[in-house]
């Protein structure tokens, strides 16, 4: 069981206190740096109001980044498959040929 520390993270002028994992902490930070960014990018396009807003449109926006990333994944990993198939059927042809 891994140890955990609480780390400060500062989005959009206000601070929150996450607990996480020693070894997450650098990711927590990154997580945190970019949602900071993506928030500050549409609050100051200004046709936002509201940081509840602002942090539904973003979350929505990295949802949507997150479904294309496990769709793109899942044609990965089925051409993946469909290339090892192919070869399995080629090594298998080459021994029986032998």
């Amino acid at each position: 069981m891994s140890s955990k520390k609480t780390v400060s993270l500062t989005i959009l002028g206000k601070e929150y206190k996450i607990a996480c994992a020693y070894e997450e902490e650098e990711s927590l930070i990154e997580s945190a740096k970019q949602l900071h960014e993506k928030m500050s990018k549409i609050r100051n396009a200004g046709k936002i109001n509201g940081d509840d807003r602002i942090a539904v449109m973003v979350a929505l926006n990295i949802a949507h980044e997150l479904q294309m990333l496990k769709e793109e994944n899942l044609k990965l990993n089925q051409n993946l498959n469909e290339c090892l198939s192919n070869m399995r059927h080629k090594i298998e042809n080459v021994l029986e040929n032998d």
